[in-house]
Formats: C-alpha cells, sequence, structure tokens
C-alpha cells in the first residue's frame, strides 16, 4: 500500500511525483536562510490522530545526489515533536511533546543529537522512545529555554533529559547516492531495520505510537553537546536531491489509504 503523501517546500525547493515515488530537491544558497523539501501524512492531523500504529513494515528506495551533505535527511517515522520550533517539518499548530521516532536519519557533521550512546551525526537508523506527557505540561518549560544557555544548566538538563527520552542507533555503512532498500519493522516491543535485506540494528526501544510517516531534506542543524553547549540553524548548502521509489506499507490494524499524492 504507497501511503497518501502531502509536499510541502519552502520557495525555490521542489517536490515531484515520479512513476514509483517521489523526488526532493532543494536548491543552493548561504546559511541564512531555511531550506526544505518534505513528504508526510500527518500535516493536518493532531497527534492523537497520526495514522500509524504497530505492527507496521515500510520499506523503500533511495538515493541521494551527494553522501555528505550539510544539514539533514531521511524517512520513517515519528511524531513531529517540535510544534512550536522552526525548522524539521514542525508546524505551528501543536504543542511541543517528547520525541517517539523509528527512522533512517542523516545529520551533517555540525549536528548533535544523540543524549547518550547512540550516533549523534552521519548516517544512522535510530529510535527514540519518550513518555506520552501531555503537551500543557511541557509548555510552561519554554520560557525557561534561554537558561540552556548557561553550560552548567545545560549540562544538568541533559543528563536529566537522557533518563526520561530513551534512544538506539547504529551507523549506516553505504554509499547513499547508489540506490539502497531500506526497511524498518515497528513492533510494539521491538523495532528491525534492514539495509538491502540484511539486518543492521534490532533494538527493544519501539517508539510510542500514534506516528506519522516523514520524508526530507533541509539544510538544518541542531546541536545538543556533552559539556551543554548548544548549537541551532542552517547552513550553507549545495544543490541537492533525494529520489525515492516506495516499495511496500503493510500495517496489520491501520485504515486504508489512497495511493495518490496530495497537490
Amino acid at each position: 500500500m504507497n501511503p497518501n503523501l502531502t509536499p510541502r517546500h519552502t520557495p525555490g525547493a521542489s517536490v515531484q511525483k515520479t512513476t514509483e515515488g517521489w523526488r526532493l530537491d532543494i536548491p543552493s544558497g548561504p546559511g541564512r536562510a531555511y531550506r526544505l523539501a518534505q513528504v508526510d501524512d500527518y500535516i493536518s492531523l493532531p497527534r492523537r490522530a497520526f495514522p500509524w500504529n504497530p505492527p507496521l513494515k515500510i520499506s523503500l528506495r533511495a538515493r541521494l545526489s551527494a553522501s555528505n551533505l550539510p544539514g539533514t535527511w531521511g524517512f520513517g517515522l515519528w511524531n513531529d515533536p517540535f510544534g512550536l520550533a522552526i525548522g524539521f517539518g514542525g508546524t505551528a499548530r501543536r504543542l511541543p511533546a517528547l520525541p517517539n521516532a523509528a527512522w533512517f536519519f542523516h545529520a551533517s557533521q555540525e549536528n548533535h543529537l544523540s543524549l547518550g550512546d547512540a550516533p549523534a551525526n552521519g548516517f544512522f537508523a535510530g529510535t527514540f522512545r519518550s513518555p506520552r506527557l501531555p503537551s500543557p505540561l511541557l509548555a510552561p518549560a519554554l520560557p525557561a529555554l534561554p537558561f540552556l544557555a548557561l553550560h552548567p544548566v545545560s549540562r544538568w538538563l541533559r543528563r536529566i533529559a537522557g533518563r526520561i527520552v530513551q534512544q538506539d542507533g547504529r551507523a549506516v555503512g553505504v554509499d547513499v547516492t547508489q540506490w539502497h532498500t531500506y526497511f524498518i519493522h515497528w513492533q510494539p516491543e521491538a523495532v528491525t531495520f534492514l539495509v538491502d535485506g540484511a539486518e543492521l540494528l534490532r533494538t527493544p526501544l519501539s517508539p510510542r505510537a500514534p506516528l506519522g510517516l516523514v520524508i526530507w531534506m533541509d539544510n538544518q542543524y541542531a546541536a545538543w553537546r556533552p559539556d551543554g553547549s548548544l548549537g541551532y540553524g542552517t547552513l550553507a548548502n549545495p544543490s541537492a536531491w533525494m529520489e525515492v521509489e516506495w516499495m511496500e506499507s503493510s500495517p496489520a490494524d491501520c485504515p486504508r489509504q489512497q495511493s495518490t499524492l496530495s497537490r
């Protein structure tokens, strides 16, 4: 079953439907502007209505224009936790939440996205598992964000966050400019990742449902480093593209979706 995905992109970027899937393009430019090309199936939904629950199998083929693009790109499942943030495909209609995800993710070296032993950047398969705290409980913490600029406070909060937000991941060592097949099997008790039919990672850290499906590329970076220092912004990037061919989506208990790309 081919999911019904809606394109989103910033000016100058594009999302084009192809015979078997999609092509995402972002233009070259300096680091002063955010550039995004994305398809997802949750843009108009509240988190409680995101369409995917385990057990679920998804499989696709993908290739990129270059192996070490500035910013991030990837594909998989998440709960769009950055509802009030700029970038990462976040929207302004949802309050923030703790992250839950199972995806293939590439982050350039400016990023540091690990709170523990999971990969902090590079190309990896990984999961986030967090408690489903009500968003209104997190919103009062937003005014305290400026205190993260104080390294001792930031290091302390990072340790606390690492106990609440669980992560697992493993590096993917393939040439992403060539076609490869990526597979995610999401179960309530585990997530299994395969690349070209070979098992890469099986982790018991299964994200909490429901989740949405996202495929994206952008020029953004975010870092919360072990010393407490923070980094966030956009990077200069060359023109870049990702081609994706959808192969399989086989949920056991999800509603049927149309196999068209909404525009």
